[in-house]
């Protein structure tokens, strides 16, 4: 994986993104080192990297600049958090519902709150790819991954 030219090797947040809490800020450096541990990261139509990715907010909407290692300019696409919304809010209540379980269900009721959790996390990757679809070509763990950081730039501590 790591010899791939199709494969991001940095991440940046924006100043857009604003910061946050200790905590998040640690959730967020961990999404970003996962990110970039393991991923199959391709432009459509760009001969190959690896790539760098700048995340930023401009007017409520995600975007992607993607750059290549030596930072010449690949694409910018711009992706509408709309659609994320309601898989994002469903996916921090599963997730409240799940560190409460662990402090006081049983193994089975915690495994099937975590069971949820999995669930809504692969519909937010499943839409994740949809979006990027035609734009950037990710294996569902790298969306996985992406859909991670995304929660993550949300998550006020």
């Amino acid at each position: 994986m790591a010899d791939s030219v199709f494969r991001l090797c940095d991440v940046v947040l924006d100043e857009s993104i604003g910061r946050s809490t200790p905590d998040v800020e640690h959730e967020r450096a961990v999404a970003i080192f996962d990110l970039i541990e393991e991923n199959c990261f391709e432009p459509v139509g760009h001969v190959g990297g690896p790539y760098k990715l700048n995340i930023s907010l401009v007017d409520s909407k995600l975007v992607f600049a993607i750059n290549t290692e030596d930072d010449k300019a690949v694409a910018t696409h711009i992706l509408s958090l709309t659609p994320f919304r309601r898989i994002i809010k469903d996916y921090f209540m599963i997730c409240e519902s799940y560190y409460e379980a662990i402090r006081s269900s049983t193994p089975s009721q915690i495994e099937a709150i975590d069971m949820g959790r999995r669930g809504i996390h692969n519909d937010g990757s499943q839409t994740l790819m949809d979006r990027l679809s035609g734009k950037i070509k990710v294996d569902f763990d790298t969306a996985r991954r992406l859909f991670t950081l995304v929660c993550v730039l949300y998550w006020r501590g």
